[in-house]
C-alpha cells in the first residue's frame, strides 16, 4: 500500500535547461521563470510508492500520478523541495506546502541540487529516548549544550547543539508523519533495552551498516506508530556533537546528527546561527548507508527475520 503526502499548491518551472545528461548524476536543472499555480484547495498528493519515507525517481509521483519524481530537488529555507517532471509535455512541476498562488519559496532564476536517486527526510529521537552518558542514562530533552555523552566505542564527547522541531500531525501527510518504533530487543542482543522511537529516517548502526529506521519497519517490532498516538503536535530531537558519531539510545547505536539535514529545519536554528555562524562541512562515518528496505542487505533483513520469529 502507497502512502500520499498531502500538498497546499505547486509552481511550474519555465525555460529548463540541464546541465550535463538529464537524470545523471551530477547534473542539475535551471530554469528562468516560475508560474505560480495550485491555491490552497488544490489537494493533489505525492505518493510515496514503497512507503519508506524517500521519494524514488521515476516511481514515486504527484498529481495522479501524471508527475513522476526527477532525482532534483531545489533547496530553500533550509529544506528540499522535490521537482516532478511530466515528459510527454517537458513539464516540470515542484509539489509546495503552501499556497502556490502566493508562494514564496521558489525564486527565479535559479539552479537545483546536484541529481540524487532517492530525496532524504528528516532524523530525530522522539522525546523520552534515552542517551548514554558516562554517568548514567538521561532522556534527550534534558541534555543541554555542553553535556557529555557517550559514543558507542565508550569514548566521551559533548553536546554542541540539540536541534528541536515540532511537528504538527494536523495538517500533514499523515503515514509520512508516523515516526518508527522498536520494540525492546528487536535489533538483538536485548537492544533497544527499552521501546525506542524515533523518525523514519534516523539512522541506526545495525551489523555495521547505517540503516535508516523506515527501511527496517517489519509492522510488529518495528513498527510506525499511529498519529493519534503522538497527539496534534509532537517534538523531535538531534543531538549534535563536533563530529559525526554513533551513540547509544536505549542502548541501541544510532547516529547523531550529520549535515546532509540543513539545520534550519529545526525550530531553533536561530540559537545555532548566533553560537556558531557558519560551519564547515562535516565529515560522515565511513559506514554503508541503507536509507530504503530494498538496501539493506540481505543478511541484515534475514536476522532481524528471525529475531520477529523468535
Amino acid at each position: 500500500m502507497a502512502v500520499n503526502y498531502s500538498t497546499e499548491g505547486y509552481v511550474v518551472l519555465q525555460g529548463v535547461t540541464t546541465s550535463g545528461t538529464f537524470g545523471t548524476s551530477g547534473s542539475t536543472i535551471s530554469w528562468t521563470g516560475v508560474t505560480t499555480g495550485g491555491d490552497s484547495d488544490f489537494n493533489h498528493n505525492i505518493t510515496d510508492d514503497d512507503e519508506d519515507g524517500l521519494l524514488d525517481v521515476g516511481v514515486d509521483t504527484f498529481a495522479n500520478p501524471i508527475f513522476v519524481f526527477s532525482g532534483y530537488t531545489i533547496e530553500s529555507g533550509g529544506v528540499d523541495y522535490p521537482v516532478f517532471y511530466y515528459s510527454t509535455t517537458n513539464a516540470y512541476l515542484v509539489a509546495l506546502p503552501q499556497n502556490g498562488t502566493t508562494q514564496t519559496l521558489i525564486s527565479a532564476p535559479g539552479t537545483s541540487n546536484v541529481y540524487q536517486p532517492e530525496a532524504p527526510a528528516y532524523l530525530c529521537f522522539a522525546a523520552g529516548s534515552r542517551i548514554a552518558t558516562p554517568e548514567c542514562e538521561r532522556v534527550v530533552e534534558d541534555l543541554q549544550i555542553g553535556d557529555t555523552i557517550l559514543t558507542s566505542d565508550g569514548r566521551s564527547v559533548h553536546v554542541k547543539w540539540i536541534g528541536c522541531q515540532t511537528v504538527s500531525t494536523r495538517f500533514g501527510p499523515a503515514e509520512r508523519l508516523m515516526p518508527v518504533r522498536f520494540a525492546a530487543g528487536s535489533l538483538g542482543e536485548g537492544l533497544p533495552h527499552a521501546n525506542l522511537t524515533v523518525t523514519a529516517d534516523h539512522g541506526m548502526l545495525v551489523d555495521g551498516v547505517i540503516c535508516h529506521a523506515g527501511a527496517l519497519v517489519n509492522g510488529t517490532t518495528i513498527a510506525r506508530v499511529p498519529l493519534d498516538e503522538m497527539g496534534e503536535t509532537y517534538t523531535v530531537y538531534h543531538i549534535e556533537t563536533e563530529a559525526h558519531e554513533i551513540i547509544l539510545a536505549n542502548g541501541a547505536p544510532a547516529e547523531t546528527f550529520i549535515d546532509n539535514v540543513s539545520r534550519r529545519v529545526f525550530d531553533n536554528f536561530a540559537e545555532f546561527e548566533a553560537l556558531y555562524g557558519d560551519v564547515p562541512e562535516m565529515e560522515e562515518l565511513p559506514y554503508p548507508r541503507a536509507m530504503s528496505a530494498r538496501q539493506v542487505p540481505g543478511h541484515l533483513r534475514n536476522r532481524l527475520a528471525v529475531l520477529l520469529t523468535a
